[in-house]
């Protein structure tokens, strides 16, 4: 793909959230990043010169766009940070570590620093985190020191160190950013204070420390301290802020741990997200690998031991998908239906189908026969196979009122179309529209003919249609001798049902499954293939039961005034000087006379 062509794709971009990815000419992965409209963030890396070297080459670089769609900027930006630390772009230089987390640490000190930093130290330091991204721990850190006047230096602020005025206060003391505790400008007593907040707004607990903050402005007020009443009517104001940007649903919920999960064949996707006073605070997406084909329930308890000690959480309730069928000291799960827990069960769900479909999408690239494989073991596993269905046959029927019947069988190897095994049938024991019959007797056509020459057979057949057109399909197995030994299925249209032999209840697979996928390609390739020669197949017969039936015309002027009219009809109407400019006077009379005389 050239620039040219992914400057189409930018202009087709919605403007809506969502994550893009930039790849190389080679399908090597460049760039993740998140927008709050992605055709005004993607269209800006192409609409300007930029004066960055380092975003002139990604520029030059890029030879594809993907974009994966969510419903809000948060959800990108979890997106975002996940997807950064899966695939480890080279132009994300900041966040390739996926092992290493932004953490808020509150020295273990006097006047203690509160500081962002990676890589947790035993030092006896109080941490909080990790955070979903570096950007959402600066926001914390940021707010924390527009709030109170905390210190940043080094000094050891001993007692006896204070009182020998071994410190000078420095320029954040005049800029407004300190009180000078250094030099004894700010009690411990007053610091000390300020960290028993400062703890409220690191934990996310910010709904309560709202109401003290109240209580100590109205305090002041009556007491006539304005200047300490506005300082927390400040205060006040940026944590609302804070706190608005921050929500996701009811704040009401309180203290919760949200559990989302998707699977494959061979891995779990779990998307965690923490959630304090309705506010996340935290959120990561995690892959677990199967060993020996585990449950989704015992996948889930890995996560919850893993994701739970992980982040420290000690929240009282968890919301799940299912019942875990485990027992968490102090911990209530709950299996939401609707409202705003399930709206949050929805979003870790959603965080963790993004994450395993663009792993999936990497994967084709990267190993695409390990992602075929994945794809049939997906397939065996919905559809109970014994073995991968590397071969796989589909049969369709096509007619017009039951006229020309046709039959179509197409063929997917390793999960792709095998154009050169296609096959069509005209159908020749069936009288009128008997699709039952029809299918019976493409499907016998098509078994005879390989066991005789001594074909292989496919492990799986898929017949477009329900009970019925299976129910036949079995019949023509049967006289084979096949039944039993292939696979076979129907899919019935309407609700994309899959039916197997013997069983009265249909099996609804996941829409987004690419088990399903795989099934509906192949059935559209076999509606396809078979309305094609049926079109054919009908345009040769008007053309020789109408056109060729008038001496003197071929089917090579019937072909083409057909091609130039449409029909007979559009013949008869069309005018003269028309149809002699397309096939000369003499015939043009000859033809004109005999649809004037037939009419």
């Amino acid at each position: 793909m050239n620039p040219i062509d992914v400057r189409e794709k930018v202009r087709l971009l919605p403007h809506t959230p969502g994550v893009y990815q930039f790849f190389d000419a080679e399908g090597k992965i460049l760039y993740v990043g998140k927008a709050k409209s992605l055709r005004h963030r993607v269209s800006s890396y192409f609409a300007k010169d930029h004066p960055d070297g380092k975003t002139r080459l990604l520029v030059k670089r890029i030879a594809d766009l993907r974009v994966i769609h969510v419903p809000t900027e948060f959800e990108a930006l979890l997106l975002e940070n996940s997807l950064i630390k899966e695939l480890q772009p080279r132009f994300n230089i900041n966040l390739r570590d996926d092992k290493s987390f932004p953490f808020i640490r509150i020295r273990n000190e006097r006047f203690p620093r509160v500081e962002g930093m990676r890589n947790p130290e035993d030092d006896g330091s109080d941490y909080f985190g990790p955070y979903a991204s570096v950007r959402t721990m600066r926001t914390v850190l940021g707010l924390v020191h527009k709030l109170y006047k905390l210190r940043t230096c080094n000094y050891d602020l001993t007692p006896k160190n204070i009182e020998q005025k071994k410190f000078k206060r420095c320029l954040e003391y005049h800029i407004g950013n300190c009180k000078a505790p250094c030099e004894g400008l700010q009690p411990q007593a007053e610091y000390d204070a300020n960290m028993e907040q400062v703890l409220q707004i690191v934990k996310g607990r910010v709904s309560g420390l709202i109401k003290v903050l109240k209580e100590q402005m109205q305090l002041h007020a009556e007491r006539l301290e304005f200047e300490a009443a506005e300082d927390y009517r400040q205060k006040l104001e940026r944590l609302e802020q804070y706190r608005a940007k921050s929500i996701v649903v009811n704040p009401d919920i309180g203290d919760v741990d949200i559990f989302g999960l998707v699977s494959d064949t061979g891995s779990t996707y779990v998307n965690y997200m923490r959630v304090i006073d309705g506010a996340v605070v935290h959120g990561i997406t995690i892959e677990l690998k199967r060993k020996l084909d585990e449950s989704d329930v015992e996948m889930l308890q890995a996560a919850i031991a893993e994701l739970r000690q992980r982040y420290k959480s000690l929240a009282p309730e968890a919301i799940v998908p299912f019942d875990p069928e485990i027992e968490v000291p102090g911990v209530r799960f709950t299996v939401p239906q609707r409202g705003d827990k399930k709206q949050l069960l929805d979003l870790c769900e959603r965080n963790a189908r993004y994450f395993m479909l663009d792993k999936q999408k990497q994967e084709k690239l990267t190993d695409p026969e390990g992602a075929t494989t994945r794809i049939l073991e997906q397939l065996k596993q919905d559809l109970r196979l014994s073995e991968l269905p590397r071969h796989i046959e589909c049969f369709d029927n096509s007619n017009t009122q039951g006229t020309d019947p046709v039959s179509a069988c197409v063929v997917f190897k390793d999960a792709k179309p095998s154009k050169k095994d296609y096959r069509h049938f005209n159908i020749r024991t069936v009288e009128g529209p008997d699709d039952f019959a029809s299918m019976e007797e493409a499907v016998e056509r098509r078994y005879s003919r390989l066991v005789t020459e001594g074909e292989p057979l496919p492990q799986l057949i898929v017949i477009d249609g329900g009970k019925g057109q299976l129910g036949a399909a079995l019949n023509a197995l049967e006289r084979l001798g096949l039944r039993g030994k292939i696979a076979i299925i129907g899919i019935a249209k309407k609700l994309e049902e899959i039916y197997f032999p013997g069983d009265p209840f249909p099996l609804h697979i996941d829409k987004r499954s690419s088990s399903l996928k795989v099934i509906q390609h192949m059935r559209n390739e076999a509606h396809r293939f078979g309305i094609t020669h049926h079109r054919g197949k009908r345009s040769k017969r008007i053309i020789r039961t109408g056109l060729e039936e008038i001496p003197g015309i071929g089917p090579g002027t019937a072909k083409k005034l057909l091609t130039r009219f449409g029909s007979i009809k559009g013949i008869r109407e069309a005018l003269p000087e028309d149809v002699v400019a397309e096939v000369g006077a003499k015939k043009a009379e000859v033809v004109l006379k005999a649809l004037a005389e037939a009419n």
